[in-house]
């Protein structure tokens, strides 16, 4: 087959598409975010509108999730410690990997607000199914000298008399599973750690390809999760160990296109009812330098 640069044309096209732009080019992008408030002045404004801390759910929360606080404090402290960095409004790119669950909305939505619209990364209980392409393309767009705020996480709902795995919906009667996805993926693997699992031609589907993913990214912790005292609790745990070695091996592969530096929040984010604040129990908060290594772990800010 004769090969000409005409035919290769939409290949060259495709392939610029994820490049980084070159060295000392005029800047021509755009404030992510109009306006001169700053991440903590804009965090504080989207809090106004959150329903008030409800101390007995607090202490309800908190003694099923050890580590976890609420997103009002969670968001408050992550601006304030990302603007020390020099991450603002103007400069970050948000990018997010979580659930295609409404639920999962409520905190990027949040961060939406601060920063600006997401890249989004994820799918199905927040692995980030977008890949080293989805990363890629995201990290090209970043502004010129700017950052990207990255967060990653399952969710997992729990009700306000404590059931780990079901959650109160708007406008819903039923109490609802969440994480489906992840509860569903959970039967799945007990299906076949307990013997009962039945013989299926169909092991990968285009319409559910997903799910069948998520089933078998935590088929390795199917001990775990039949040995835990709380199986609804181990889950996200599970999801997340699985998830953070795949995040933090697509960052490192693309880490050539982290432009002035990356912060990678992840975690659980735990969703509660509509009367009361959702919560998120951080379990990394790594700052990348420009050059894709991890220089300070900004975890412990987050515990002070």
């Amino acid at each position: 087959m004769k090969i000409t640069l005409a035919s290769l044309a939409p290949l060259l096209a495709a392939v610029e598409a994820f490049q980084v732009s070159p060295v000392g080019r005029r800047s021509t992008s755009l404030n992510i975010l109009a306006g001169t408030d700053s991440a903590s002045e804009r965090v504080a404004k989207v809090m106004a509108s959150k329903p008030e801390e409800n101390a007995a759910f607090d202490k309800l929360v908190k003694s099923n999730f050890p580590g976890a606080i609420s997103n009002k404090e969670l968001e408050s402290k992550v601006a304030s410690i990302l603007e020390t960095k020099g991450l603002t409004p103007a400069n970050t790119l948000l990018c997010t990997s979580l659930c295609c669950d409404e639920l999962a909305r409520s905190l990027e939505d949040d961060l939406n607000k601060v920063y600006g619209h997401n890249f989004n990364l994820g799918g199905l209980s927040g692995f980030p199914f977008a890949g080293n392409t989805g990363f890629g393309a995201m990290s090209a767009h970043v502004p010129d000298d700017g950052y990207c705020l990255l967060v990653h996480g399952p969710h997992v709902g729990i009700t306000q008399d404590g059931v780990i795995g079901k959650v109160e919906r708007s406008g819903i009667a039923l109490v609802d599973n969440c994480c489906g996805s992840a509860i569903a993926a959970s039967g799945y693997v007990q299906g076949i750690t307990d013997g009962g699992a039945k013989i299926t031609t169909k092991l990968q589907q285009f319409s559910d390809f997903q799910q069948g993913a998520v089933q078998e990214l935590i088929l390795p912790f199917g001990k775990r999760l039949n040995d835990a005292d709380n199986r609804m609790k181990e889950l996200p745990y599970a999801l997340y160990d699985s998830q953070d070695i795949l995040v933090r091996d697509i960052v490192s592969t693309g880490s050539g296109g982290i432009k002035k530096g990356l912060a990678l929040l992840s975690g659980i984010q735990i969703n509660t009812s509509p009367d009361t604040l959702d919560y998120f129990h951080p379990l990394r908060f790594d700052y990348y330098d420009e050059d894709g290594n991890v220089v300070e772990d900004l975890l412990p800010e987050l515990a002070k």
